[in-house]
């Protein structure tokens, strides 16, 4: 690609900082980075027409696990890790409806429900843990988290209770990501797209970066690409595909809230009268290991299983659209924020709490920088 003298000038010329990736946290890196440094020249590349990994493609979810995912993370973390794992996703949640406010992601605190199956025993070991993480999160909510409530939705083959959660919300992702790109365009940090970073080497006080449209300089590199991250060597994240549908408008849709399945590895809301569910990683966790934005057979007629015969049995649906959206997950869900050298950081494997978290996670990154 041939740039213009102008071109150079304006958008190439003497940058501070530039940022890899225009998601929750690209974005919220860059007005963090502005309020600090004022004057700071700053470049935000994308890799697609809109952010490219989750952030537009997301659920909306405002949540912070569910009971059974509480309670597996304690397997593999102690009590002090989980309670920083939730106080992080509150404290993510608090800073993106106060940077954005609450009408303007149309945030509605619904509350969050788990479902179980008929089959499974998770019900019984959920029950018989839940004043034990009630206790655990007490300190922080200053309530009872969870508590138990009948299948008053109606839903098919599951158990005639619900693990309930009053502090769950959802949001319309759409719009929280057309107000955060609209707040770093009022705050002149430039955002160029389809500009995707094949790789970078380091000078002592710059960073050479190579695109697939042009080679430029910048002083420092910050890479906020999370289901990415691993194609700029960053092999502690891997990439998990995250399949979606969402209905046409049901008429008199009485759904309302968030709701988890199996262990959350399917997740379902209602929106504008139709109902969004994703999920059914588990079924090929090998083959939903990939970038590639594109969905499968064997996921999407699961999902529409799942409607027929456990969410809206009896109600006749259209699918409307589907697509796919691409998370960083890892061996730990805390995530990556940290120097990869003197003038390269990252902030990456959000473990599907993007929403939750990212707002958090680009300001921790942002403050990387002396």
């Amino acid at each position: 690609m041939n740039l213009s003298y102008w071109e150079i000038k304006s958008w190439l010329s003497n940058i501070d900082y530039t940022i890899v990736g225009s998601g929750i946290v690209g974005i919220n890196c860059a007005l963090q980075l502005k309020n600090r440094f004022p004057n700071a020249n700053i470049l935000i590349l994308e890799k697609g027409t809109l952010p490219q990994g989750a952030s537009t493609k997301n659920a909306g979810f405002a949540c912070f696990g569910s009971l059974s995912e509480i309670i597996s993370d304690l397997k593999t973390h102690t009590e002090e890790e989980v309670l920083e794992l939730v106080q992080k996703r509150i404290n993510g949640l608090q800073l993106l409806r106060n940077t954005l406010g609450d009408k303007t992601i149309d945030y509605q605190q619904l509350g969050g429900y788990e479902l179980f199956t008929e089959t499974d025993n998770l019900f019984e070991n959920c029950i018989e843990r839940k004043s034990q993480i009630n206790k655990l999160l007490k300190p922080i909510f200053n309530a009872e988290v969870f508590s138990l409530k009948q299948n008053t939705f109606g839903f098919k083959n599951i158990r005639n209770q619900y693990v309930f959660n009053q502090f769950e919300g959802q949001i319309d992702t759409g719009k929280m990501m057309e107000a955060l790109l609209q707040k770093a365009l009022l705050k002149g940090i430039k955002i160029l797209n389809n500009v995707s970073v094949e790789g970078f080497s380091e000078d002592v006080n710059s960073v050479n970066v190579k695109t697939n449209q042009f080679d430029f300089s910048t002083s420092k590199l910050l890479i906020a690409t999370n289901g990415f991250a691993s194609t700029l060597n960053i092999p502690e994240v891997k990439p998990a595909r995250a399949q979606v549908l969402i209905t046409k408008p049901i008429k008199n849709l009485h759904i309302k809230g968030t709701f988890h399945l199996d262990e959350g590895y399917y997740y379902f809301r209602n929106i504008d009268n139709r109902i969004l569910l994703g999920g059914g990683r588990n079924l090929d966790f090998k083959g939903e290991e990939t970038t590639e934005l594109s969905q499968t057979a064997l996921i999407q007629n699961k999902l529409e299983d799942l409607l027929k015969t456990t969410i809206l049995p009896n109600i006749s649906f259209e699918v409307e659209h589907r697509w796919s959206g691409i998370m960083g997950v890892g061996n730990q869900k805390k995530p990556i924020v940290k120097p990869l050298s003197n003038n390269v950081f990252c902030g990456v494997r959000l473990g599907g709490m993007g929403v939750a978290i990212g707002s958090l996670i680009g300001q921790e990154l942002a403050n990387l920088i002396d």
